[in-house]
């Protein structure tokens, strides 16, 4: 169903169309804000209430003499007009339909007519018969056969706002009972709801439902007039305005009762009253204010505004729209509306009334546009209300956002058929426009959608209109088209698509040239040239995208490109014939026309492609770092398969890259090879992503002092001599674990040998891609050489990815760090940290941890590349070494020693160091091993020792260490700080020494110097 259809069947019925519903099935915005609580159906009975009461006096609502008028001498087949005689006469032409365009409405006799009623005038209306769903059983009704009359003013508007009879006469009642001995009072200073609540019993409705809905309405009037939107600002401590608030929320549940002795009543009496008399300073007042505040006076005057319309003929302005639109002006005090507001409501509801019938009557826009030359000169004038700017500016930009919707897309909106509605909604969307940017500068205006920062430098928005409905035009081409297949990753359909595109592209220019530039001509000097300009933009940009996806040149795309070329010299041509006239022949338009230029396309194609192919690479990386899971694919190849497919990916991408046939310079090199380089960089982060060594090693247990006659000790000497012999075969038996122990590397260390394997595998793959980047045949050099300074122009070294290379040394060796610390903190803490030297050295010696560890280098050397087995194997005797030290030193409580036991410790540490000397010949240097050493065997001098020596040389190095020089008396012995650099020159060291050293004298220097806790 149309929105024309939709809107006339619900006329049509018994529920009246508001206007916002009206803007909701349109797209047109409403607005004057939203009304919470009350429905449009009260709005329209409120304001026929307020409209019949202002005008009580005047002939026909009750006044001496009934304003009425009989058909037209030309609607009746009479010549010449007949004069008004005692209130009746002929309606001739309205001067304001007149003054607006708007054509009369064709009223005609028919005498088969049942009751003589006409379709299209409310005169004629006498013997209607309308059935109002709202209220159920109500008409006002005239029997069929009685002669036709003509209708009075007060019955038109009964009509066109579809109050019943019943409805209607109550409100006479009303006015009535209200008025009596004072038909004088002024209808300001009626509070009508009030009074219609006081005057109109339940008894006069058909039923107790019909009533109590009645008084709902009255009540949400009042609470939207006075409490929720007034005009005078509301205290929110206002004790009238608590009361009432109270009234009207317990009125949801249970009606008041309007009786002369309620109290209800009166304290509702009492509260509208003192609520309507406010005046804004405090200062008596002589008229009342109850449904003068914004946005409910204006929802209440538009319903009125909206009875001008014919209720069976939508799109026709009732004739009687002068006296009616005359005796509407006697509401303006009530509801606070002055010409001006009234002109603005005016035109909008002309305006909003065309596009809710379809835009089907172009009088309508007419009439819009008219009005808005008067609200231009409105707005002009100085001393404008808030209120007043507030409406405007809303309504303005309602009607520019609608209207500018369809001329962002005229060639959507319009076609050859139906130029004349563009002719028309143009200006009215410019005028509108104009008032706002002139006269609203400085208002922020709500629901108005700026387009300022994309119009020209000119400030044209025709121009912007153009350019928006060509790109939209443009936009639906490829949408509809075969240029969708631009998409598909076949090159030569794509190329297909885009000449096609081209062939359809000089239509629409030829369509915009024909149909619209001549309209558009008329407010923008080269129309046709800005609709040629922002095709050719448009073109530009799908040219540019399709040879994105070409990798190298063929036919098709020769093709395309030349193709392109001649709809680029049709754009031109059009710009400029169109600048004939213009003082500069359109030189300013053309510069914004992108040339087509072949070999900066070239350029520009060949460089996306190296940053797709880059792109490419990124999205394996990320899916890498996501899916690698360290594991080889066989032994002859103990790396990740990540890293195979990431080298033949950067192979097949120089390969493909010098199959171009074009020249490839110096600089496209560079930046395929650096991009190259980012990837590896980034790609040697990931495998570098291992944690670090610091997580494997154990915390330092907190310093204690060695008790000889701790519970530890007492415990060991008890069980020492008749266990000696059996203990010492069970910790044989238990480490020893037969002739061929297992080695105990973990999944995890071995999954870090391969992350080694792999930087390796990287590392002697880049020298054969930078190989082949620096000897192609098909490098040329570049003419920027002698400006560019690129890094390989810079550098000593003619190798394209020297960043990468030290990036993978420096990975290799984090990597091989953190596995060396791993196998020995983690996976050979057992036999190592936690069981070396554990209760008393003699029967806790290095031999099983050796067997561990030289079945782990084992594994190690079977499993890491000849490349990758030096430095790991360094990395694990360092580690090794540290793990002894932690043990001498860090060993918690479970560990003591004596001066005597320093020989065997010094035996322990050489066989360590044997291990890694004789691994494997040449894997690791004996000065290597000795250096790495040094620092173990110092602190293992320390040992041997004598316990007044250590003492003394920690005293004298820790006073330097401190500051303090020589120790005064008196003075004490400072704690030093805990480095982890240890060696014999270390007061943290020889402290750690005295600590484990089990002696009385250790004992009581560390007691009384730090007083720190025995052992327990």
């Amino acid at each position: 169903m149309s929105l024309l259809n939709i809107r006339r069947s619900s006329l049509s019925g018994s529920s009246y169309t508001s206007p916002s519903e009206i803007d909701f099935e349109t797209d047109l915005d409403w607005p004057f804000g939203k009304i919470d609580g009350i429905d449009h159906d009260d709005l329209r009975e409120t304001a026929y209430e307020i409209f019949f009461t202002t005008c009580r006096s005047s002939p026909g609502f009750g006044g001496r003499t009934a304003l009425t008028y009989y058909p037209t001498a030309q609607d009746s087949g009479e010549a010449g007009g007949v004069p008004r005689e005692n209130g009746v006469g002929l309606v001739g032409m309205s001067r304001i339909k007149r003054t607006l365009g708007l054509k009369a409405m064709k009223r005609y006799s028919s005498p088969k007519k049942v009751g003589g009623s006409t379709p299209s005038s409310p005169r004629g209306h006498g013997s209607s018969n309308w059935n109002l769903g709202s209220s159920p059983g109500l008409a006002f009704t005239v029997p069929p056969m009685r002669p036709k009359r003509p209708m009075t003013s007060a019955e038109i508007m009964r009509q066109q706002m579809r109050v019943t009879v019943q409805s209607d006469n109550r409100l006479r009642k009303t006015l009535m009972r209200t008025l009596v001995g004072q038909m004088g009072r002024r209808a300001e200073t009626i509070i009508l709801p009030l009074e219609l609540l006081r005057q109109i019993k339940p008894s006069e409705f058909n039923n107790a439902h019909e009533y109590n809905l009645w008084q709902k309405r009255q009540l949400k009037i009042l609470e939207g007039g006075l409490l929720l939107y007034p005009s005078i600002p509301l205290d929110r401590s206002n004790t009238f305005a608590m009361r009432l608030r109270d009234l009207i929320q317990g009125s949801e549940t249970k009606p008041i009762d309007t009786g002369k002795n309620s109290e209800t009543m009166r304290t509702l009496c009492n509260s509208v009253v003192s609520l309507s008399w406010r005046s804004p300073n405090g200062s008596p007042t002589d008229m009342c204010h109850w449904a003068d505040g914004f946005p409910i006076n204006i929802h209440l005057y538009i319903s009125l505004l909206h009875s001008i319309f014919d209720i069976k003929e939508e799109t026709l302005v009732l004739d009687e729209i002068d006296e009616l639109l005359e005796l509407m002006k006697k509401t303006w005090c009530t509801l606070g509306i002055n010409r001006l507001i009234h002109n603005v409501c005016f035109t909008w509801v002309l305006f909003q009334q065309y596009v809710a019938t379809a835009q089907a009557e172009q009088d309508l826009l007419c009439a819009s546009l008219a009005m808005l030359a008067e609200l231009a000169n409105d707005a002009k004038k100085g001393n404008r209300e808030v209120i007043y700017d507030k409406v405007l500016s809303s309504a303005l930009a309602s009607m520019q956002g609608w209207s500018e919707k369809r001329l962002f897309d005229y060639h959507e909106s319009f076609h050859k058929g139906n130029t004349r509605l563009m002719e028309n909604l143009l200006p009215l969307a410019l005028s509108a426009g104009k008032i706002l940017d002139e006269d609203f500068t400085s208002l922020g205006i709500a629901g108005q959608e700026k387009v300022d920062a994309e119009v020209d430098s000119t400030g044209n928005r025709v121009d912007y209109y153009i350019r928006s409905s060509l790109r939209n035009a443009f936009t639906k081409i490829i949408e509809n088209g075969n240029a969708n297949n631009m998409a598909v990753e076949v090159e030569e359909d794509a190329g297909k698509a885009l000449l096609q595109l081209a062939n359809e592209t000089e239509g629409l220019a030829m369509k915009e040239k024909e149909n619209f530039s001549p309209i558009l001509k008329r407010w923008h000097p080269i129309a046709a040239g800005v609709a040629a300009v922002t095709l050719h933009n448009c073109y530009g940009v799908v040219l540019k995208q399709y040879l994105a996806r070409v990798s190298m040149l063929t036919n098709r795309a020769i093709e395309v490109l030349h193709r392109a070329g001649g709809l680029e010299k049709l754009l031109i041509q059009m710009v400029v014939e169109d600048s004939v006239d213009c003082d500069d022949g359109g030189k300013t338009i053309i510069t914004e026309m992108v040339p087509y230029e072949v070999d900066s396309i070239i350029l520009n194609l060949l460089k996306t492609w190296i940053d797709e192919r880059l792109k490419r690479g990124k999205g394996y990386l990320d899916r890498a770092k996501e899916t690698e899971t360290w594991n080889p694919k066989s032994k002859t190849e103990p790396y990740a398969q990540s890293a195979v497919e990431m080298m033949k990916l950067a192979k097949e991408t120089v390969d493909d890259f010098f199959e171009i046939p074009i020249n490839i310079s110096d600089d496209l090199v560079q930046d395929l090879a650096d991009g190259l380089e980012l990837l590896f960089q980034d790609y040697t982060s990931f495998v570098a992503s291992c944690g670090s060594k610091q997580s494997y090693i154990p915390t330092l247990p907190p310093l204690t002092r060695c008790n000889r006659d701790s519970k530890f000790v007492k415990l060991w000497k008890k069980a020492a001599s008749p266990c000696k012999e059996g203990a010492e075969d069970s910790h044989q038996g238990k480490s020893t674990e037969g002739h061929h122990p297992r080695p105990s590397t973990s999944r995890g260390t071995q999954r870090l040998y391969i992350r080694l394997n792999t930087l390796n595998y990287l590392l002697s793959h880049l020298h054969s891609l930078d190989k082949t980047l620096s000897l192609s045949p098909r490098l040329t050099p570049s003419i920027h050489n002698g400006f560019r300074n690129n890094r390989r122009h810079l550098a000593t070294s003619p190798s394209y990815f020297d960043l990468a290379r030290s990036s993978i040394l420096a990975a290799s060796q984090h990597v091989s760090e953190v596995a060396a610390y791993r196998l020995i903190f983690l996976d050979s803490n057992s036999v190592f940290y936690d069981s070396l030297y554990m209760d008393d050295v003699t029967n806790s010696r290095i031999r099983p941890a050796l067997r561990i560890l030289k079945q782990n280098l084992t594994l190690l050397a079977a499993m890491l590349t000849d490349q990758a087995q030096p430095l790991a194997v360094k990395e694990v005797m360092k580690a090794s070494f540290e793990a002894f030290l932690m043990v001498l030193l860090a060993g918690g409580g479970g560990r003591i020693f004596c001066k005597s036991d320093q020989e065997l410790i010094e035996e322990d540490f050489d066989s360590l160091k044997r291990v890694f000397s004789t691994c494997r010949e040449g894997l690791i240097t004996e000065e290597v091993v000795e250096r790495e050493a040094e620092t173990v065997e110092g602190v293992v001098g320390l040992m041997g020792q004598g316990t007044e020596q250590l003492v003394e040389d920690f005293s004298i190095v820790a006073c330097e260490a401190s500051g303090m020089g020589v120790m005064g008396e008196g003075q004490m012995l400072p704690m030093p700080p805990t480095t982890g650099k240890w060696n014999r020159a270390d007061p943290n060291t020889i402290l750690r020494v005295l600590c484990h050293r089990n002696d009385p004298t250790a004992n009581q220097f560390l007691k009384r110097t730090f007083q720190l806790a025995k052992r327990k």
